[in-house]
């Protein structure tokens, strides 16, 4: 291994009397692409732990393992004191761990109300139809609690907005009694307007107390203004692991920086090039 790999740094398991999920040395293979080599993390009850990290770092594969859509190699995991090996996503969402992945799995032609209860609708009993009126109802009440504002809920979601769409589906989540909700890039492709709605809504979350958030974001802005905490993912491991206030833009932009000169220099020291001190674009925050 080329010597300025030595610099690397990879944080260790911590823990705390408040975790509700606990990761231990997770790595995660495809065939011979490695995803995940040593990641652990830790979220606290009721915390917002901002999750970062270069197109191709592991950081999705880290979601989707914690979800049940995938299996680790090898490490552990612990949801609420207990062992956490998740069979699959609905085991995962029946033990409280729930998410939204970036195709946000709403059906276009059906209603804000039917995609609310996607899966899980109300049903009359002992004949099996659909109970709409309870539905709506439960969906308006649901949406209000944490301060969506969506006029009607009986238009197809394919003519709302990508904020409010991106809102419908942390709303199903949350009112699905999720403890652990995990966001995929939940701003993605979205404007100022709507990703200040999106934020709002997290902030509601956090203030509530009800529900762990672990989010994937590129914008260092969003990260400081909505997490309470920041996990760095470089290379298939957690690099960085530090509260937000204690943290700042230019910080978290130069560690990712000289993660692409370290990069850089390995791959000129593996080709046998000289080594460049070319100082590499500031990612974009």
């Amino acid at each position: 291994m080329p010597e300025a790999a030595a610099t690397e740094t990879i944080v260790a398991p911590k823990t705390d009397p408040a975790d509700v999920l606990r990761v231990e040395h997770v790595s995660k293979r495809f065939g011979p692409v490695t995803a995940l080599r040593d990641v652990s993390l830790h979220l606290r009850k009721g915390e917002v732990l901002g999750l970062l990290g270069d197109n191709g770092a592991g950081k999705s594969t880290l979601i989707k393992i914690l979800s049940g859509f995938h299996h680790a190699d090898a490490g552990t995991m612990w949801l609420k004191g207990e062992t956490y090996t998740p069979r699959n996503v609905q085991d995962a969402r029946s033990r409280g761990v729930d998410t939204v992945f970036q195709d946000l799995a709403l059906v276009d032609e059906l209603s804000v109300y039917h995609n609310l209860f996607l899966n899980r609708e109300r049903v009359y009993r002992p004949v099996p139809l659909l109970a709409n009126r309870a539905m709506r109802r439960q969906a308006r009440k649901a949406l209000d609690e944490i301060g969506i504002n969506i006029p009607r809920l009986d238009v197809p979601v394919a003519r709302l907005s990508g904020g409010q769409r991106q809102a419908i589906a942390v709303a199903r989540t949350v009112s699905g009694d999720a403890d652990v909700l995990l966001l995929d890039e939940p701003l993605a492709a979205m404007g100022a307007k709507e990703g200040a709605m999106i934020l709002e809504l997290i902030e509601r979350l956090k203030r509530e107390g009800r529900v762990s958030i672990i989010m994937i974001l590129h914008n260092y802005v969003h990260v400081l203004a909505a997490c309470d905490r920041v996990n760095l993912i470089q290379d298939g491991v957690i690099s960085l692991d530090k509260p937000t206030a204690e943290t700042s833009v230019e910080e978290l932009t130069e560690i990712v920086v000289e993660e692409y000169r370290r990069a850089r220099l390995e791959a000129n020291l593996r080709n046998g090039a000289p080594a460049s001190s070319d100082r590499p674009a500031t990612p974009a925050t």
